[in-house]
């Protein structure tokens, strides 16, 4: 039964082996896409070890197991049907095609993560698939990718051919029965010792105890969070978050005065100030992170390190400037709801979960309510990242992108229009505008492919990685607006906001950490000077909306998950959700929750890698009571459809 013999170049032996084997196979090749994952991205785990990349390594295994049986479930099903006509070559060539074509999907997900985790800084999720039918304008982009990372296809192909052959290397052969009906009998006891096995497979363990693993089981593997996106493979993280809800029901506290005495996002203005009736003006810029502001890394001596942003940094000097500012979530479609509507990125992006239909308050919304004329800017094609449909939702009168512009000449051919032409309408539109208006404008050229305009090539310095060219010249542009703007008669009375919608690879290490994977910059600006100074406290995108609405006087309550950065008494935090557990920055602390367990606390100022675990060794109660009053709230106002005051 166990003996191989040669049949026309392929081996032949008991086809329970034959599976095996075939499993063993796709298991080496998992590690296979997970040692290159590790090697394209080394710099992005500094601390990783030949030692520690072992243990990954086997850690890994329980999620390639897992992710596998779940891809090969039908395959196995029908693999393993007791009947002797699953040997003939008709149906060994229905499954072949069956292994090979899912498998190669789940390799390439993998693959594609090489590139794709420099971007959003995780495995990718099944969220990427909402995101992508929300975007209408992706065809170029995904083109584009694959132009200029040619060799993630090559290494596919080989893959997947190599797979191809060492899959029909070995065939399968029935055990020898005289009556077909002794072979199917004989075959029930193997399928059910498989599906056991399965089962323990895909929950990752035996025990009775066991739960199924998911993607925060990761981190017993590894020294620190990010390294987590190594164990894991992106077929699991997919298949995991599926069908996941954003807003689940929390009840750490039973009681509504508790919850809201410990936190409430409830803002009610203390202030009887008459109101100001400033315009304000919010410019997101794409993938500024804070690596690349000479001005907020003074402690950065590598010349490759220079600062990117030279207008600004000048900016900087003349504003209210936080240095300790971060995003709330990984990309462009979670920082909107994060700026405008102070709604972090928590477990989906809003704008793509179940609730997306809420009733929310905004800048926008709230500030139109006080006879503010507001629009959104977007250079890119309309309904690019659904940027045109959550705008209205928010509130925003109106919505210029692509089609407003009018100037197909100006378009880069892949993400939108030039940031310096289109930051020149911005500012030509808010002079055809009645005060006071609000105005957001959300840049387009600091991305992915790392082109500037003809007449800019070769003019900007390359630094560490093509991004750095690219923040040159929105800065540049960024420059070349103020310029234009600082002539027109509003901008006097205007309140600048500038800061970043997410943060990307800047290859320096000290900002491959959880917590700086999110550091962007964040300031304030006034042309009269009343704004100025620095601020080392925490700060985050959710707090933009309370600041500038307090900044205003803004007289109604109203509902934000961000805190009011001019007030000196309040209680500042940094939020974030990564690898299926939420990030808290308090004070000096770092704090992470996941399966509603607190499972690490470092301190970031004394030891910034994050590499000692202080849990059960520092008492910090109210920190932790704060951390699970912002979860509950969050999510059971989203989950009530409570995110506004109801008028009386």
């Amino acid at each position: 039964m166990f003996k191989f013999r040669f049949n026309t170049k392929k081996y032949e032996t008991n086809e329970y082996l034959v599976l095996l084997y075939r499993f063993a196979v796709l298991m080496v090749f998992y590690s296979i896409c997970r040692i290159l994952f590790y090697l394209f991205n080394t710099a992005s785990f500094p601390k990783v070890t030949f030692t520690s990349f072992l243990t990954i390594l086997k850690g890994g295994l329980m999620f390639d197991v897992s992710a596998l049986i779940y891809l090969n479930a039908v395959y196995m099903l029908l693999f393993l049907l007791p009947f002797q006509f699953k040997f003939s070559n008709w149906y060994q060539k229905l499954l072949k095609w069956l292994f090979i074509i899912g498998n190669s999907v789940g390799i390439a997900f993998n693959l594609i993560d090489i590139v794709y985790y420099r971007y959003i800084l995780k495995r990718t999720t099944a969220s990427m698939f909402d995101v992508a039918a929300f975007d209408a304008g992706n065809t170029n982009l995904i083109l584009r990718f694959v132009y200029d990372f040619w060799y993630i296809l090559l290494i596919l192909i080989i893959l997947v051919v190599s797979l191809s052959a060492l899959y029909s290397l070995v065939k399968p052969k029935p055990f020898r029965f005289r009556k077909p009906i002794f072979y199917s009998l004989s075959g029930i006891p193997f399928i059910f010792v498989i599906v056991v096995l399965s089962v323990i497979g895909v929950r990752g363990g035996y025990r009775h105890s066991t739960r199924p693993i998911n993607m925060n089981n990761a981190g017993a593997f590894v020294n620190a969070p990010e390294e987590m996106a190594i164990v894991q493979n992106t077929p699991f993280c997919i298949m995991r978050t599926w069908g996941k809800k954003a807003f689940v029901h929390k009840s750490y506290f039973a009681s509504e005065e508790e919850l809201s005495r410990i936190y409430s996002p409830v803002h009610v203005p203390d202030s009887i100030a008459p109101a100001r009736k400033d315009n304000v003006v919010i410019i997101i810029l794409e993938s500024f992170s804070r690596a690349f502001v000479g001005s907020l890394n003074p402690q950065l001596k590598n010349p490759l390190d220079r600062s990117y942003t030279p207008f600004l940094d000048s900016l900087i000097n003349e504003s209210l400037v936080f240095t300790n500012a971060f995003a709330n979530g990984r990309k462009s479609i979670d920082a909107i709801p994060s700026v405008t509507a102070s709604i972090p990125a928590l477990v989906l992006p809003y704008v793509v979960s179940e609730r997306s239909g809420n009733a929310i308050n905004s800048i926008a919304g709230l500030l139109a309510e006080q006879g503010y004329q507001t629009a959104f800017f977007h250079g890119a094609p309309n309904g690019s990242m659904g940027f045109d449909a959550f705008t209205k939702i928010a509130g925003f009168q109106k919505y210029y992108g692509l089609n407003e512009y009018g100037n197909e000449a100006d378009f880069d051919g892949i993400w939108g229009v030039w940031d310096e032409p289109y930051f020149q309408f911005f500012a030509k539109e808010m002079n055809t505008m009645q005060e006071p208006f609000l105005t957001t404008v959300f840049s387009v050229s600091s991305h992915h492919p790392y082109e500037v305009p003809a007449k800019y090539k070769g003019k900007f310095p390359e630094g560490r990685i093509p991004l750095n060219k690219c923040i040159r010249y929105t800065d540049l542009s960024l420059q070349k607006f103020f310029d234009a703007a600082r002539k027109m008669p509003w901008f006097k009375n205007t309140l600048f906001v500038i800061t970043a919608d997410h943060t990307v690879d800047s290859d320096i290490p000290e900002y491959y950490t959880s917590v700086n994977h999110f550091a962007i910059p964040m300031l304030f600006y006034k042309a009269d000077g009343s704004l100025k100074g620095v601020d080392n406290g925490l700060a985050q995108q959710i707090d933009i909306m309370p600041t500038v609405l307090s900044y205003l006087n803004y007289p109604n309550p109203y509902v934000a998950f961000g805190n009011n950065l001019l007030d000196p008494s309040g209680n500042r935090f940094v939020m974030n959700y990564i690898e299926e557990s939420y990030q808290f920055l308090i004070g000096d602390y770092v704090f992470h929750l996941a399966d509603d367990k607190l499972t690490a606390i470092y301190n970031r100022k004394e030891d910034p890698s994050l590499s000692k675990n202080l849990l059960g060794t520092v008492d910090l109660i109210q920190e932790q009571q704060l951390q699970k009053a912002i979860v509950q709230q969050f999510n059971n106002r989203m989950a009530e459809n409570r995110m506004v005051i109801e008028k009386k």
